[in-house]
């Protein structure tokens, strides 16, 4: 049998099964991808007095002067973290400005509800006043009623009218 120069056969280093080759293969897939990532410190390079050249991951002791030969690559935005404090503090007033927003137009739609409701109470009483054939009684202080006249039921419906008026829409 022929082998060509430099080929190693080592017949009991073989994987036996296809599980043991893909485990091989995963590993020296890892193994490669390792020594393919980046190298994250920085590497300087300087002379020192005996003039021979140093490289290292630290930089020179002392004054020397050196070069940077390879650095960490720098970040993708050195600005995130402030970026994304600034967005977080940007929702949250949108969120308080938003419950204020709600929290006003709640309270005016309260507010106009009340007045409706004041102006279908007023206008029932001017109803009441108008209708002159039926008697009106009210209470005096000590308990006793007293019939309304037509004068005062006139006097106070036009009261309500311009009470109405100044305060109720239609």
């Amino acid at each position: 049998m022929a082998r060509r120069p430099f080929a190693i056969d080592l017949p009991h280093a073989r994987p036996t099964s296809a599980a043991a080759r893909y485990a091989v293969a995963a590993l020296l897939a890892l193994g490669c991808a390792a020594l393919a990532a980046p190298v994250p410190a920085a590497v300087y390079k300087w002379t020192d007095a005996s003039g021979r050249v140093v490289y290292s991951d630290q930089p020179p002791p002392g004054n020397v002067q050196s070069e940077t030969v390879h650095s960490a690559a720098p970040p993708s935005n050195p600005n995130a973290v402030r970026d994304m404090a600034a967005k977080e503090l940007e929702f949250k007033k949108r969120q308080t400005e938003a419950a204020t927003k709600d929290k006003k137009v709640d309270t005016q739609r309260a507010e106009v509800n009340k007045v409706a409701e004041q102006c279908q109470r007023t206008r029932a009483q001017i109803r009441q006043l108008a209708a002159e054939q039926i008697a009106l009684v009210r209470y005096n202080e000590k308990g006793e009623a007293v019939y309304v006249d037509d004068a005062t039921r006139r006097k106070e419906r036009g009261e309500l009218e311009l009470w109405v008026k100044a305060n109720c829409p239609n």
